[in-house]
């Protein structure tokens, strides 16, 4: 009987010692990879001028089925690193946009990558429901709203995002904005709980929906975007707007989704929100505040990843900063990606201001070099890290 223990406890021993072992060298294997990464991304960044770099901070929409010379121009001589999709056009009112079929989508994303020096973030929301630009009216498939998932299993969820994500990366599109953290706290909000695109009113399960939905999308290779930090969910206006306080709205069970998702590693890109709390702070709203994004987001929750605006035309920031001040106070609260989807409101030239700004107020003093730095090595790391570079 003694020997039987014996033998039975040396047996588990060394089955914990062999995963042990296991888990020690993927670490030693992980941290050697990243290390290796980080330096390629160092040494790029070393040969880069400042227009080079401040081009792969902005990310922006355009428009044209094909490659027309407004999106060409921000690539070529303002080095625009990212940019994003849309099928509708806001200030037209038609679907001249961006997407009519399958094969024109596919050859448009080709067309981009080719004329960039460097590989190209290709972004959508295509969160699924309503708010989905691969519609089935262009021949995509139709795709169930957050919403929706929020009833269904973990594994469906998984499969569906797999799915969703497969076709963006087949028409070159390595970017989502989804899967949405906000928390369903008030189901009548004009643009989180009454389109569907919350998962749950309960933070737990917008937690576990949303990492299904990251580990379908890494699976198909596309990149996860949470939004909207630090919580859009209890809002009553429409930050497309204008400015939405949240102050008496708000509370601290929507950060939980961010903070579960940050400490397990799930999060690569976080998109902020233009919304008001002046609990957080009583000055400005997130996408502008250096309390919530360099002191909440990066310093108490810990991310070190990819902080992406929303849609710096949106009424919430362009109806009460102009666009210079606005630029410079989300970049020193610490955006890494200014995204402009230049579809609200259209300016052909919004690549070649927004980067003529950035330059300048780097060369002024107003925005520091190393700030500047510090954003890109993140969007080059994450560039790198996905396979994108």
């Amino acid at each position: 009987m003694f020997w039987k223990t014996y033998l039975t406890y040396v047996s588990a021993m060394k089955k914990r010692l062999q995963s042990l072992l296991i888990l020690i060298i993927s670490l030693f294997y992980s941290t050697s990879s990243f290390a290796s990464a980080e330096g390629e991304v160092d040494s790029l960044i070393q040969k880069l001028s400042l227009e080079e770099k401040v081009g792969q901070l902005l990310l922006v929409g355009f428009r044209g089925f094909g490659v027309s010379e407004e999106v060409e121009t921000a690539i070529r001589d303002y080095h625009v690193g990212s940019v994003i999709y849309f099928d509708y056009d806001v200030v037209t009112k038609s679907r001249r946009r961006n997407i009519r079929s399958s094969h024109q989508l596919r050859l448009l994303s080709e067309d981009l990558q080719a004329i960039s020096n460097l590989p190209l973030f290709i972004s959508v929301d295509e969160e699924g429901g309503k708010v989905s630009r691969l519609k089935s009216r262009y021949g995509f498939s139709k795709k169930p709203s957050p919403a929706e998932l929020g009833h269904k299993f973990q594994w469906q969820v998984r499969r569906s995002a797999e799915k969703l994500a497969t076709e963006l990366i087949d028409h070159g599109i390595n970017v989502n904005f989804a899967p949405l953290a906000d928390v369903n706290t008030n189901p009548y909000n004009p643009v989180i709980g009454s389109l569907g695109r919350s998962f749950s009113e309960d933070p737990k399960e917008v937690e576990d929906y949303c990492r299904s939905f990251i580990e379908g999308q890494n699976k198909a290779g596309v990149i996860s975007v949470l939004k909207h930090f630090p919580g859009h969910g209890s809002s009553r206006g429409d930050s497309h707007e204008g400015l939405v306080d949240v102050s008496q709205t708000w509370s601290e069970k929507e950060l939980i989704p961010f903070q579960n998702l940050i400490a397990s590693g799930d999060a690569d890109m976080i998109m902020t929100a233009h919304i008001y709390n002046r609990n957080l702070d009583i000055k400005y709203p997130a996408t502008l505040s250096k309390r919530t994004i360099q002191g909440l987001l990066r310093n108490q929750l810990g991310f070190e990843g990819v902080i992406i605006s929303d849609d710096m035309n949106m009424g919430a920031i362009s109806k009460h900063y102009g666009m210079r001040e606005a630029i410079a106070l989300s970049l020193n609260a610490g955006v890494d990606i200014l995204l402009f989807g230049n579809n609200l409101v259209y300016d052909k030239n919004i690549a070649a201001k927004a980067h003529g700004i950035v330059v300048d107020l780097v060369k002024k003093g107003t925005v520091p070099l190393a700030r500047i730095n510090e954003s890109l090595k993140r969007v080059l790391l994450l560039k790198k890290k996905s396979g994108i570079l």
